[in-house]
């Protein structure tokens, strides 16, 4: 059975076409991703942990002005502590142990270190008020600060061999009553890519194994199980292989390769999942292997194709952003969606025409598997009795996520810094010693850029003001003052006292500079002061992020609609899917809010609480869980719309609908589920509430929208669902009309 040859969708022209040349289609492919394994292998470690702006905040600017004029400044500079429970700074011991570790950093030589400052440096050249600033007031704790060689590699390869010596001297001293930590910009770079690639692995172990249970169940056969492990596998080796690539020309982060397996195990999975269970139902009700592939490209492959753009076009959203971080993640989702898309449309037809129905061989005991959708089975008795009162129905279901989103509105946006790793780090170590005993902005300043003749009088007036008020606020410490191009431009360093440059406090402190305070000191000056340092950037993130979510979201509901009035020819069809999809964002947002900033639950579910959600993650989840929601959304709708087709009856076409893909929805939903907490039970903050926020939300998706409102809300429609105005008429049709079996 199919349709007309002049009628047939390009997805089944495109399945019958692979199905007729599997061997050639498999040889293909199997080239492709023989050659992007080697790549992977090779180019992977192009990737970077640092975020960079693609536009030219304040920020930007105000370094551009220091690496033109003192490009030393731009020099990564780290902080190693040394603390006793015994020794002081005037003790032997104490000295022995911060000049032998300074003995082993200078010898590193300037390959890698362009200078190292003691206490005892500063005290051997006389410069006794400057020593304060390295010694603790207990004096029991010390710092010296390690500048970094600037030679156009990246900072991540010079703090390496000194990061070593540190852990080893920590090693050394432990049982001594000595602690030995570091931080600083380069130190949190090498730890966050150390963890990321960890997490990525934990994720691994706890999401594919449950992964293949599932797939086990919902088939009962281990090679069917297994077919949608090699698409995934494909689509992911060819996608990381292409970022890598990129990544030498491009900003890509090292974060983009855990999403990109993150989010290539769950479609690759999925979409592999929808279009085998189509096969198999269509081999069970007596079509050909040929038959049964050319109509399942023509049903579950064209969803597959219209959810695959969906995602994608959702994930639009985090190329606006001007960040490198959310453009590199956002880059290697798109490309793993649309591979996934690729594999479903030629690799697995392919697949299953050699396969045939020895994609059943393996059975599993004790497990009987039904590959025909029984409209009188359970599912369909579960939905006609939930349609009896579908206005209760929606009430609950509806009322739910509604109360479950109220807590999102106290959402708050921070960025992640040193503090949000976890406490064995030596990052989050000596981030709270100096936190404790120092100015914990000492590793990374705000940067003041004085643009005019640090000569003039009033110019140094204005100077002098500017670091009067900054220093008696009580959130800044003057951290340093030097001037540039025979006097032509200055550079004033502020550290903050207390806090961590990332944290809210730190982005109005920021804000306090730029809008009240320098303004004020150097006004009337023939000066241009901007600012700049980590602080500014982490509060530029935050504005650029406050400015581009309304358009993020503006451009990803516009899309998202678009496309779902062309794919089901319904204005009321597209805009429900959109209503259900907020839905269920938004109690993804109040889950978040209530688990990490309020800590409800963190500690049993192994969570960090932390005061605020990091400041993309939202867009990002609104991006994804928009694109992952219309999975299900899609392929739930093109069973009721191919039945409704057939026989005009809403009722019956959504119990049809509900009961013939509610297994394998659930069982799509509980492989994402398991895959996104695989994510979540990494250690980096970013990865646990991202994998948090998609799991849950996914999980409330298959359980509550398509499961109780969409069917309650398609049942009060009636025939009302499929309105199109005659305005619109001219829109092709999409979908076949088929016979469902």
């Amino acid at each position: 059975m199919g349709t007309g040859g002049a009628r047939r969708p390009f997805t089944e022209r495109l399945a019958r076409a692979s199905a007729r040349r599997p061997w050639l289609t498999l040889a293909v492919w199997g080239v492709v991703v023989a050659c992007a394994l080697a790549v992977t292998v090779t180019q992977l470690d192009n990737l970077s942990a640092t975020d960079e702006f693609t536009n030219r905040p304040e920020s930007e600017r105000a370094q551009e002005l220091i690496d033109e004029h003192i490009p030393g400044a731009a020099s990564d500079t780290e902080i190693v502590l040394v603390r006793s429970s015994q020794a002081t700074v005037d003790d032997a011991a104490m000295q022995a142990v911060v000049q032998d570790l300074r003995h082993d950093i200078v010898a590193l030589g300037t390959r890698d270190v362009v200078w190292v400052v003691t206490y005892y440096d500063l005290l051997n050249a006389g410069e006794t008020e400057a020593t304060d600033t390295l010694v603790s007031d207990d004096r029991r704790t010390t710092i010296m600060s390690v500048s970094l060689t600037m030679d156009g590699r990246p900072p991540l390869e010079h703090v390496a061999p000194v990061y070593d010596l540190v852990q080893a001297a920590r090693s050394d001293l432990a049982g001594q009553g000595f602690t030995i930590a570091m931080t600083g910009n380069a130190t949190w770079e090498k730890e966050a890519q150390a963890l990321a690639g960890s997490d990525l692995t934990r994720g691994e172990i706890i999401g594919i194994p449950i992964a293949l249970v599932v797939l086990l169940f919902v088939f009962g056969a281990l090679v069917a199980a297994g077919v949608p492990f090699v698409l995934a596998l494909a689509a992911i080796l060819i996608t990381l292989a292409v970022i890598s690539v990129l990544a030498g020309a491009f900003s890509i982060s090292v974060f983009a390769a855990n999403v990109v397996v993150t989010m290539g195990l769950a479609v690759g999975i999925d979409y592999a999942l929808f279009v085998l269970s189509r096969f198999r139902e269509e081999r069970a009700a007596g079509a050909t292997v040929v038959d049964a592939v050319g109509h399942s490209g023509a049903t579950a492959s064209l969803a597959v194709f219209f959810s695959g753009l969906t995602v994608v076009l959702a994930l639009l959203g985090m190329l606006i952003a001007p960040f490198s971080i959310s453009i590199s993640m956002g880059v290697g989702m798109i490309l793993v969606v649309l591979f996934s898309v690729l594999a479903a449309l030629t690799l697995l037809p392919a697949l299953l025409a050699v396969l045939g129905d020895r994609v059943n061989a393996l059975r599993m005991p004790l497990r009987r598997s039904k590959a025909v959708p029984v409209t009188g089975g359970r599912w369909a008795r579960a939905v006609r009795t939930l349609m009896r009162h579908p206005a209760l129905t929606l009430l609950v279901g509806a009322g739910l996520l509604i109360a479950l989103s109220v807590p999102g509105f106290g959402l708050v946006r921070g960025n992640t810094g040193p503090g949000d790793l976890p406490a064995r780090t030596l990052t989050r170590q000596g981030y709270e010693m100096l936190q404790q005993d120092f100015a914990a902005g000492l590793t990374s300043p705000v940067m003041i850029a004085l643009d005019g003749d640090q000569n003039d009088p009033e110019v140094q007036a204005a100077v002098e003001r500017l670091t009067a008020a900054a220093t008696s606020d009580g959130r800044f410490q003057a951290a340093g003052y030097e001037t540039a191009s025979e006097g032509a431009f200055g550079l004033l360093k502020l550290a903050l006292v207390r806090g961590d440059s990332a944290d809210l406090d730190s982005t109005q402190a920021v804000a306090d500079l730029r809008e009240t305070i320098v303004p004020a000191a150097v006004s009337g000056a023939p000066l241009t002061a901007l600012v700049g340092g980590g602080p500014a950037v982490f509060a530029d993130i935050l504005a650029a992020v406050d400015y581009m979510t309304p358009i993020v979201f503006a451009i990803v509901l516009s899309l998202s609609f678009v496309l779902l009035l062309l794919a089901f020819r319904s204005l009321v069809i597209a805009l429900i899917a959109i209503v259900m999809n907020l839905l269920s964002v938004g109690a993804a947002y109040g889950l978040l809010t209530l688990v990490f900033q309020h800590g409800i639950g963190a500690g049993l579910l192994g969570l960090q609480q932390t005061p605020e959600i990091t400041s993309w993650v939202p867009m990002l989840l609104f991006c994804v869980l928009f694109g992952l929601s219309m999975d299900y959304q899609v392929f739930l709708l093109s069973r009721i719309r191919e039945y409704y087709d057939l026989t005009g009856d809403t009722r019956e076409a959504v119990v049809f609908g509900v009961s013939s893909t509610a297994g394998i929805i659930t069982g799509a939903a509980l492989i994402m589920v398991a895959v996104f907490a695989g994510m979540a039970s990494g250690e980096l903050v970013i990865f646990q509430q991202i994998g948090f926020g998609l799991g849950t939300a996914i999980f409330l998706d298959a359980a509550v929208v398509r499961t109780l409102v969409v069917p309650a809300v398609m049942t009060l429609l009636g025939r009302r669902n499929w309105y199109l105005p005659r305005w619109l008429e001219w829109l092709p049709r999409a979908t076949p009309r088929s016979l469902p079996r």
